[in-house]
């Protein structure tokens, strides 16, 4: 066995609001790191307030990368993400820094550690088909093809409902099936540093919803007329994004701004509740777990579990 060392990588992940951004910038700023987006809302351009994207006095603490890169319109699988995200730290490591991923999309995650489930394209005219129907439709088709792949989605997530069943429909095999012959994962080729937040959650909730509050008076109602004005099919990633079918009720009339600002916090939450869910358990047990609130008396613990001292 080779005695070189294996080039480090950061990894901060955790539910939404949960300080993951905070954390990062200090970390990146004490290690020369470069931070690379793990959030599948934030690598797209268009909805930088709604997806809670690094602004720009971010920016300035330290360099980013897959922020606003693509158009709502188009899709980005985990596979696609991990992709860019591999090329991201190579060149990170290449210039001799430290590669700080950062994002709340297991997913994304755990296809870049542990490799990409050899899935055969899937047929146009059955993912068109998949497309098109209602996720309740979907969920109901799945149930009868893999049960056991509907019994542990959630019933209203779109995305991976359609997956796992086109999936199905089209290989004749479940994903889950195509899963344990994962390959391509760099988990045993870099020194992994991660920590997971999972911060007290009636502190976690209080921030999702101040952060949502925020959100709808410094842009995201600005950001939702930009986009109903390119009558974008409903669909498309860009449009299901937490929010824009909240401020699309209100831009319509049908929401108060109070019901509005109301219902996009509650939507956060139960976001931020699937996320720290699955973050709970999902990450190895070995995978350091931070639960303090992320305010600045507890940057000093945090950074020194993610190897950097404050």
């Amino acid at each position: 066995m080779s005695s070189e060392r294996k080039p480090p990588v950061a990894l901060i992940a955790g539910p939404t609001a949960s300080g993951k951004s905070a954390l990062a910038i200090a970390l990146a700023e004490r290690t020369d790191g470069v931070i690379i987006n793990a959030d599948s809302a934030q690598i797209y351009a268009g909805i930088p307030i709604l997806s809670a994207a690094p602004s720009p006095a971010d920016t300035a603490h330290a360099e980013h990368r897959l922020y606003g890169l693509l158009d709502g319109t188009e899709g980005c699988s985990a596979a696609q993400w991990s992709k860019l995200a591999r090329a991201e730290i190579e060149d990170v490591h290449a210039s001799g820094r430290l590669p700080v991923l950062v994002g709340g999309t297991g997913l994304y995650l755990r296809t870049l550690l542990e490799g990409i489930a050899p899935v055969p394209p899937i047929d146009a005219e059955t993912r068109a088909a998949v497309r098109e129907r209602s996720v309740t439709e979907n969920h109901q088709e799945l149930r009868q093809r893999d049960p056991r792949a509907a019994e542990r989605l959630h019933p209203s997530d779109t995305t991976r409902i359609a997956r796992a069943l086109e999936v199905i429909l089209s290989t004749g095999r479940s994903l889950a099936e195509w899963q344990t012959e994962r390959t391509g994962g760099i988990g045993r080729d870099v020194d992994l540093r991660p920590l997971v937040l999972l911060p007290p959650r009636e502190w976690l909730y209080r921030r999702c919803d101040q952060r949502f509050e925020s959100m709808f008076g410094n842009g995201a109602v600005e950001e939702v007329q930009a986009l109903l004005a390119r009558h974008l099919n409903p669909n498309v990633p860009i449009m299901r994004a937490i929010g824009v079918r909240e401020i699309e009720a209100y831009l319509a009339g049908t929401l108060t701004k109070e019901e509005a600002v109301s219902a996009g916090q509650q939507a956060t939450r139960r976001y931020a509740k699937r996320q720290y869910t699955w973050f709970a358990h999902q990450p190895p047990a070995e995978w350091p777990r931070f639960n303090d609130p992320v305010e600045p008396s507890a940057m000093p613990a945090a950074l020194e579990l993610l190897g950097a001292s404050a």
